[in-house]
């Protein structure tokens, strides 16, 4: 039965996809991720001296060789290596991998390393049961995960562990690796006559998207499924390589990184006034499925605080582009949404609507003043309290407007509001100036300073 055992193995990694054959096997076959595995970096030192006694998270993008740095670190070491999937094991399955190194520790005194692929699948009960054996030492905790591990497990467990993201691999080292499959006779196709095109070799690697694996796969399909000249030469086209790797594969989830950066992205794009950045971000969220009507949410917001004033049809915009895209729906609704973002990406920006958060911040701090008397409802107790008494009616007056109180008591002649000097705004500046000093001379106060032209809305993140 053994000997079925091994044959059956033998086989299955000789038939093995190519993905899967071309795995390196150790530090020296493996390409990219220098910046945490390159010559004299702490974990390819801990690695090559077997020293890893720390838990470690590996997390990045699919194809980048987090599971592959986990298969190495279990080539090298002296330690029992034991590999589960947090899709498929639960806590019956983690009970028995730490009963067993409980006993390997107690009788043999070996250390046990514990390889959990896609950790953040687990639940918290199920990362908690995990939590104890990693604080004592019984396991050593190598984790895998495509998500970000400060939103996808446990702080515990993060704070206990090590954190190494793993990038998407660059074109350079793409291109190694597909070198590496063509040529490597045992592993790879070393063994046939394959005649690769450069322009299929540029395609393969641009649009694998720094996935390994993406890019192996799809050559592995274009050598298969093209059948050899009559001088037994496999020639890759551009055409088959565009048949085998038609779409690149946008990394997205709603709920995950991806999804907030990339809006961040896009929103800070607009902000900036890159239109061709921000046409790049809509276009990544809108080919991985992005809901419209997040976007639109997002630009609505953007309008009144990033544009305001400095043109006011900006807001005016983004409602129209929202409310045509409810009547039209997708794929003719693209096209609001790219003119609504192109237009507040290429509009004056304010950000002075901020300015109610800094009165918000003074009322919350201070309290909320009296309304003057003379600001009073007059329709009710104008006889008996004097409520409206003295108030002056601006249109009554050259250019309907006068010079009276209406902050409370105490702040008057504070300003909350510094127009900006872009676009409509820099009129309402120039109105502004008028009316203040007007009000500060009935009022007897020091004429105010003219305005700067620096807006002075600094009261919010600007990191979002």
């Amino acid at each position: 039965m053994d000997l079925f055992n091994h044959a059956m193995q033998e086989r299955m990694k000789d038939e093995a996809p190519l993905a899967a054959r071309m795995r390196p096997r150790t530090l020296d076959e493996f390409i990219g991720q220098e910046h945490i595995i390159g010559p004299g970096k702490l974990l390819r030192r801990a690695i090559e001296a077997d020293r890893l006694f720390s838990s470690i998270i590996f997390f990045g993008p699919p194809g980048t060789g987090k599971t592959t740095l986990a298969q190495i670190i279990a080539n090298s070491t002296q330690a029992h290596f034991e590999s589960i999937s947090a899709v498929l094991a639960g806590v019956a399955d983690l009970r028995r991998v730490i009963q067993e190194a409980t006993e390997r520790r107690r009788l043999h005194r070996k250390r046990t390393i514990l390889f959990v692929d896609e950790v953040h699948r687990w639940n918290k009960a199920q990362q908690d049961a995990l939590l104890p054996h990693v604080e004592s030492g019984m396991i050593t905790l190598i984790g895998a995960t495509t998500e970000n591990p400060y939103f996808d497990v446990i702080p515990a467990l993060v704070s206990r562990s090590r954190l190494f993201q793993l990038l998407p691999l660059s074109e350079e080292h793409l291109n190694r690796i597909l070198t590496q499959a063509l040529s490597d006779p045992q592993r790879g196709y070393g063994g046939k006559n394959i005649q690769l095109d450069e322009e299929a070799r540029t395609h393969l690697i641009r649009v694998s998207g720094g996935d390994a694996r993406n890019l192996l796969n799809a050559i592995e399909l274009a050598v298969e499924t093209t059948p050899p000249d009559e001088n037994g030469v496999i020639h890759i086209t551009l055409e088959v390589a565009q048949e085998s790797i038609q779409k690149r594969a946008v990394l997205y989830d709603r709920n995950g990184d991806a999804h907030y950066d990339t809006i961040s992205a896009f929103i800070k794009s607009v902000r900036g006034s890159d239109p061709d950045a921000a046409l790049y971000w809509l276009a990544k969220m809108m080919i991985a499925g992005e809901d419209p009507r997040f976007i639109l949410r997002r630009l609505l917001i953007l309008a009144g605080e990033d544009i305001g004033l400095a043109d006011p049809r900006a807001l005016q915009v983004a409602a129209a582009a929202a409310y045509a895209y409810e009547y039209v729906g997708l794929p003719e609704g693209i096209f609001p949404i790219v003119e609504v973002t192109l237009y507040l990406a290429t509009a004056p920006k304010s950000n002075t609507a901020l300015s109610y958060f800094k009165v918000k911040e003074w009322i919350e701090e201070h309290g909320v003043g009296m309304v003057p008397q003379h600001l009073m409802d007059s329709s009710r107790d104008a006889k008996g309290l004097g409520h409206g008494a003295g108030y002056q009616y601006p249109h009554q007056f050259p250019e309907h407007h006068v010079g009276q109180q209406y902050l409370p008591d105490g702040l008057t002649g504070t300003t909350f509001y510094n127009p900006s000097h872009q676009g409509y705004e820099a009129e309402v500046a120039e109105r502004l100036q008028r009316w203040r000093k007007a009000q500060a001379q009935a009022l007897g106060l020091e004429e105010p300073p003219p305005l700067e032209k620096n807006n002075d809305a600094d009261s919010v993140d600007s990191s979002r």
